[in-house]
């Protein structure tokens, strides 16, 4: 049995659970989400409680694939409707930083301009139910990805990071804030 899977959810006042037989809706203050769940696993809600089991504890009901188990995903189930009943009440956001003289983001509508290294300016489109904000105190240095889906947020802060990963020598790149970069030292002249 998964130690995360047996796990109760709380749901918190404003937010509203509704479990169909492989869909999971819920809807709270900052917007609605939906997850799919697997035939293998039962979402049920008692008591202002979601609870999440595994309708089957035999080895055909444990094996899903080579991959994976019904435990492992019963744990996996159990912490998406967790982080989606977080995303509608709080939200989520990643932020990062950009390094570099005269390296600079600028938010235009639904567009994220990144001026770079790069001859052009990178005009980077945002998703449906992502935020970004670059206006922390007049600094255009720093982006704030947010947004309620957890995955989408990440994801979204994972794809800017990529466009120009940090330097392990001089530093400059995009790194989500706090990232602790190992810099590696130059050649040295040999006299």
């Amino acid at each position: 049995m998964s130690r995360v899977g047996k796990k109760p959810i709380d749901i918190p006042n404003g937010v509203k659970v509704t479990v169909n037989r492989e869909l999971v809706n819920i809807e709270g203050p900052k917007g609605k989400l939906t997850q799919k769940v697997s035939p293998l696993i039962r979402v049920k809600l008692s008591d202002n409680q979601i609870i999440v089991e595994r309708l089957r504890d035999t080895r055909q009901g444990r094996s899903l694939h080579s991959r994976g188990s019904a435990a492992s995903l019963h744990g996996l189930t159990r912490t998406l409707i967790a982080n989606m009943v977080e995303g509608v009440t709080a939200g989520f956001e990643k932020a990062l930083e950009i390094h570099g003289v005269g390296y600079r983001a600028e938010v235009k509508g639904k567009k994220l301009i990144l001026r770079l290294r790069f001859s052009h300016p990178i005009n980077f489109d945002l998703p449906e139910g992502v935020e970004v904000d670059t206006s922390r105190g007049g600094q255009v240095t720093q982006i704030k990805v947010k947004g309620i889906d957890k995955q989408l947020v990440g994801e979204v802060a994972a794809r800017l990071r990529a466009i120009y990963p940090p330097d392990l020598y001089k530093g400059k790149g995009i790194r989500y804030l706090g990232e602790a970069l190992r810099r590696k030292a130059g050649k040295t002249a040999v006299t």
